[in-house]
């Protein structure tokens, strides 16, 4: 396996990144018994793609794309010490890939960028029983926060 590389994600990459959402969708399937049986859409990527403040990114390793994510600068909760943050979402490693430290390079690229844009926090929401994202996630620097909770009125 030749090195990983970071890079910005690129128009050209689009294809591959709706895989990739598929992928994810598939993935949280069984986290999630209130998402639509039929095929669904998280993100907007190629509208991301070209926004200024958002920075989609991929890894790519022998000319193959093998993971994703992006940061959006988000305006935070006026009660809040900062004025606003990274939320982290895309976050996608293909299965051959995971373990190797992939989702780690893809935080840290998104955390430069993120600091560059005066960002002093990163977000993101991951289900609390996927807990093979919640390790990769605290691997790369992130600790639990709050949890989100729901109840089905019907």
């Amino acid at each position: 396996m030749d090195e990983i590389q970071i890079r910005q994600a690129t128009p050209g990459d689009l294809d591959t990144l709706l895989e990739f959402e598929q992928g994810i969708i598939e993935a949280e399937r069984p986290f999630d018994s209130t998402l639509k049986e039929e095929k669904i859409s998280y993100y907007d990527l190629g509208a991301y793609i070209e926004d200024s403040n958002t920075e989609v990114v991929v890894a790519e390793c022998d000319g193959q794309l093998i993971g994703s994510g992006y940061a959006r600068i988000m305006e935070a909760l006026p009660y809040l010490k900062h004025e606003k943050y990274a939320y982290l979402g895309f976050m996608y490693v293909r299965p051959g890939y995971r373990g190797k430290g992939v989702n780690k390079q893809i935080v840290d690229a998104l955390k430069k960028w993120s600091l560059k844009q005066g960002v002093t926090e990163m977000r993101l929401n991951v289900y609390s029983a996927n807990e093979a994202a919640i390790k990769a996630y605290e691997k790369a620097g992130f600790v639990k926060h709050i949890i989100n909770m729901r109840m089905p009125l019907v």
